[in-house]
């Protein structure tokens, strides 16, 4: 029988399960998030039928699945459907005519969303450039959404979603781009859902970063609150390598670059603060 969740982490067991989840995602995990990982532990030695801590943590030092397993486990998916509208607005009304303007008819515009979660940012962008961008179509558009979690990452590419995803969209575009719903679930349409790629990545990885290849626009929001120093630091090489000269990255609305990396503008538009790769 596992470990009452109470009792599983302390000490060295949390001192060392605390490192691993640094070193495999750049977020830090400390002793006001025990409770939260020792219940998520104690799930993940039910399911691997591992009887006590020790044993735990010698499997995921040799077990790469369960590793990623217990990535999933421990990440956070709260997102919605045209979060930070704001940014939509920036991203259509001014961040790609800017980067149109540099590019011929039919050349490939490459978005990225980091990290995607279930999928609903990444689908966003494209509902919002097919009703708001004139001239999505005179392009090659091709959206990217990337997660570390791959139980998310499922989720994103079979794009069902409940009524609080929803809860934003205007009746017009549930009922164009959503089939009908269907035990209180709708799922998005077959052509949407072909029209975004899903990938696994990790921001703490260089090499897992540049598999992705170069972006003109990264979405990047509400993850480097949850990285430290460090980590911030090397997720900002990563986010520049990600992107071409001249490409803009947006954040969420309490992160900045400003003290992190120098080689990114802020660029202060009318719907939105962004930043661009110098």
């Amino acid at each position: 029988m596992t470990q009452a969740p109470e009792t599983l982490l302390a000490g060295s067991s949390l001192t060392r399960l605390t490192a691993l989840l640094y070193r495999l995602t750049g977020m830090k995990f400390d002793e006001k998030k025990r409770f939260y990982l020792e219940r998520r532990v104690a799930h993940r030695m039910d399911r691997t039928a591992t009887t006590d801590i020790a044993r735990y943590l010698l499997l995921l030092e040799r077990d790469a699945h369960e590793r990623q397993m217990l990535i999933n486990a421990v990440t956070i998916n709260e997102t919605y459907f045209f979060r930070e509208e704001h940014q939509l607005t920036a991203l259509a009304d001014e961040i790609l005519p800017r980067i149109a303007a540099e590019k011929r008819p039919g050349d490939l515009i490459r978005i990225w969303s980091l990290p995607c979660s279930t999928g609903e940012e990444a689908y966003s962008i494209a509902l919002w450039l097919l009703e708001r961008w004139p001239l999505v179509d005179a392009y090659h558009v091709e959206i990217v959404g990337s997660d570390i979690d791959t139980h998310a990452l499922d989720a994103a590419r079979d794009g069902q979603y409940g009524a609080r995803a929803l809860a934003r969209l205007p009746a017009d575009m549930l009922a164009a781009y959503f089939e009908r719903e269907h035990q209180h679930r709708r799922r998005i349409v077959q052509d949407l859902r072909e029209s975004v790629l899903f990938t696994q990545a990790n921001l703490n990885d260089a090499a897992s970063v540049a598999s992705q290849g170069r972006f003109d626009i990264v979405l990047c929001r509400n993850l480097l609150i949850y990285f430290d120093d460090e980590s911030r630091i090397a997720a900002a090489r990563h986010l520049h390598e990600a992107l071409l000269p001249g490409g803009y990255l947006l954040l969420g609305h309490s992160e900045s670059m400003a003290r992190i990396d120098e080689r990114f503008d802020l660029v202060r538009l009318r719907q939105a603060i962004v930043y661009r790769r110098c």
